[in-house]
């Protein structure tokens, strides 16, 4: 199933997600190094990774819920769609909370924030798993006909076009 919201013939969520994914993830290593270690320096880098995380994932939100709502209801893509995405919603709020709560002190953050941003990393595995199953299993966001010897998505040509490439082998 093609993806909705598409920039020179990808999906705009599938490009996005890596943002919000690196930049949350990375401020919950950061945090937990400063707590092991106490560098400062780290736990004000996560302060401002966690702000352009926040933002990030709001905007890939917005593409992830317009690629969500082409799902038919009633499928398994479509269940596992809501999941993955109120779990963001969810991973969001932590960091958001986490963001919010170290505000006044981003080098010195305090225990409550870092266990928020520990728990939003470890919902985002789970849901970012879930995304995984959306694409890999399901085949959301995949052009229809793809194969290893697709055209270039600027071609113009579909996916399902072999063009020069010879039919795929079929024997063992």
């Amino acid at each position: 199933m093609k993806s909705r919201a598409t920039f020179l013939g990808h999906s705009i969520h599938q490009m996005l997600i890596v943002f919000p994914l690196g930049l949350l993830g990375t401020a919950a290593v950061f945090d937990l190094i400063h707590l092991g270690a106490g560098a400062p320096g780290l736990a004000e880098a996560a302060f401002w990774m966690i702000a352009a995380g926040i933002i990030t994932g709001a905007v890939a939100a917005v593409f992830g819920w317009i690629d969500w709502t082409a799902i038919p209801s009633g499928t398994r893509a479509w269940s596992v769609g809501l999941t993955h995405g109120l779990g963001n919603a969810v991973v969001l709020v932590l960091f958001a909370v986490s963001w919010w709560l170290r505000r006044d002190h981003p080098a010195e953050p305090g225990t409550v924030p870092v266990v928020l941003s520990v728990a939003g990393l470890a919902l985002a595995l789970v849901t970012g798993w879930l995304g995984g199953e959306l694409v890999d299993r399901l085949g959301v966001g995949v052009e229809e006909g793809a194969h290893l010897n697709a055209p270039n998505s600027l071609s113009g040509r579909p996916a399902m076009d072999r063009g020069h490439f010879p039919p795929p082998a079929t024997g063992v």
